[in-house]
């Protein structure tokens, strides 16, 4: 079965045809709408149209509080015109063909969980670095969802109470690409515009950029550790567009190991056996989780 995949980000918009084999065809990307609903939609319509006869629904990941039987968008995410709204059923209703709708945290995690990096896992987490972070959450074979669509939700975790009233003081943005460029910047003291892909090629000749990447790894690191502590998770998986860089998942596990070192509470940390490993689809994971989010809804 073909599905029209869709990957909604706070910046662009990722699609493609995916059949069974989780193969991709036809890929694209166009830019996010950030004014209306009902642009949003007609750029959805317009990359669907010259596949619809060939694929049987469309499968759409994007942030959000998302309660997926429904299609319905409860609130959060960049996207503020899809807050309250029925995004699966309006989508639904302008494309003429079915609609499954899935937090993309959670697409994530349905996709390392069932065919990636967590097959196998009883319990574990998938954290996800991106404009902010997202993340997914599988406890006994299942994504957890909450009572209120929230859980996995990592962004939102305070990681420093003296910065409660302030982004910086939330792993949104501490831990996300943004903090990391926003970091160096500082440090750097300049205004110079660069990206991901431009601070890993610094590596390891900036001493600046060793060092943010350190603290960075660090930030990550004790997240995956108070992870742990709360969901007894045997794997996580670090995904997004970063995470394609070797250096960082090293980086990554190399503080989870010096920080069990010194831990106050290290006499008791010995039974502790935790893997930090790459998402195997990267970007991609998010469509992928998507396609199977559709199968189940629909099969």
């Amino acid at each position: 079965m073909k599905l029209m995949v869709f990957d909604v980000g706070g910046t662009e918009i990722k699609y493609g045809v995916m059949d069974e084999n989780c193969n991709i065809t036809d890929k694209g990307y166009v830019p996010t709408p950030m004014d209306t609903f009902e642009h949003f939609s007609q750029v959805i319509y317009d990359i669907y149209e010259p596949h619809k006869n060939e694929v049987k629904g469309i499968a759409m990941a994007l942030p959000g509080f998302i309660d997926a039987d429904k299609g319905l968008v409860l609130g959060s995410g960049a996207l503020h015109y899809n807050w309250g709204k029925a995004v699966g059923p309006l989508l639904s209703e302008k494309c003429g063909c079915p609609v499954s709708i899935e937090n993309d945290g959670k697409a994530a995690a349905w996709a390392e969980y069932l065919k990636g990096s967590l097959q196998g896992c009883t319990n574990a987490a998938v954290f996800l670095i991106g404009t902010g972070v997202g993340g997914g959450i599988i406890i006994n074979g299942e994504v957890v969802r909450g009572v209120h669509a929230t859980a996995g939700e990592f962004s939102y975790i305070n990681r420093d109470p003296n910065l409660f009233g302030q982004y910086e003081g939330f792993v949104g943005s501490c831990c996300a690409t943004r903090g990391l460029l926003g970091t160096y910047k500082k440090l750097k003291q300049t205004d110079e515009a660069i990206d991901g892909r431009e601070f890993f090629r610094r590596l390891p000749d900036d001493p600046i950029a060793q060092e943010v990447l350190d603290d960075f790894a660090l930030k990550i690191a004790r997240q995956c550790f108070n992870l742990y502590w709360l969901l007894d998770t045997e794997k996580i998986a670090i995904g997004g567009g970063v995470s394609r860089q070797p250096i960082l998942i090293d980086t990554i596990r190399k503080k989870f190991d010096e920080m069990l070192q010194v831990c106050a509470f290290r006499n008791v940390l010995t039974p502790i056996h935790m893997d930090i490993v790459r998402s195997t689809y990267g970007n991609e994971a998010n469509m992928i989780g998507a396609y199977m989010a559709y199968t189940r809804k629909y099969q």
